[in-house]
């Protein structure tokens, strides 16, 4: 069996402090630390439906500074789908955004790209005192890219199931779910599947 039929595979990129591994331990484990910890790469694993089969969507939460150029090439040749976060209250940290989304273009290609789901993320947008990025401007700018926008708050849980939940509607080639389905169905197709030698 392929490794792309059971496992679905989410690169999340951005600045340091953006908050990426703030929305990814949320949407895994429901839990959001205040400390800043910065990561080198981690990834985490969270069981969802796929063309109605139980798959793996794999979240690979990349480093926030530019020493691992192999290691970002490598995740966007692999990844199926790309979010690419900034921080609301950070105006470059959407311009640190741009030399990536520029990569993501070059490694998979124009012509891949249009169908290749790709989410351009403020994040912190509860923090409206110390904002420097509108949801217009980041709007915008995710048109401009052709990909899709949404704010997010790792902090107050705002958006982020909904962020991943919408990232899965736009793959066009697979019928993704986060809601595995209900255990009685997935023991009887295992059951269908299965024979005795």
């Amino acid at each position: 069996m392929p490794e792309q039929s059971n496992d679905y595979r989410v690169v999340v990129f951005g600045a340091g402090g953006v908050g990426k591994s703030s929305l990814v331990l949320r949407f895994v484990k429901g839990t959001f630390r205040e400390s800043y910890i910065p990561t080198i790469e981690d990834t985490y694993r969270q069981v969802i439906s796929c063309n109605k089969n139980i798959c793996t969507l794999q979240i690979t939460d990349t480093t926030g500074s530019h020493q691992f150029p192999a290691m970002q090439r490598l995740s966007m040749s692999k990844g199926h789908a790309f979010i690419l976060v900034y921080s609301c209250t950070s105006r470059q940290s959407l311009e640190e955004l741009r030399p990536i989304w520029q990569v993501i273009k070059e490694t998979k290609g124009a012509s891949e790209l249009p169908s290749i789901p790709i989410m351009l993320v403020g994040n912190k947008c509860d923090e409206n005192d110390t904002r420097e990025v509108s949801a217009e401007e980041g709007d915008a700018e995710a048109r401009r890219w052709g990909c899709h926008f949404m704010e997010t708050s790792a902090k107050t849980n705002h958006n982020v199931k909904e962020l991943f939940q919408e990232l899965l509607n736009l793959e066009k080639n697979r019928n993704i779910s986060l809601q595995p389905e209900k255990k009685s169905m997935r023991g009887r197709k295992i059951r269908e599947k299965c024979a005795l030698m």
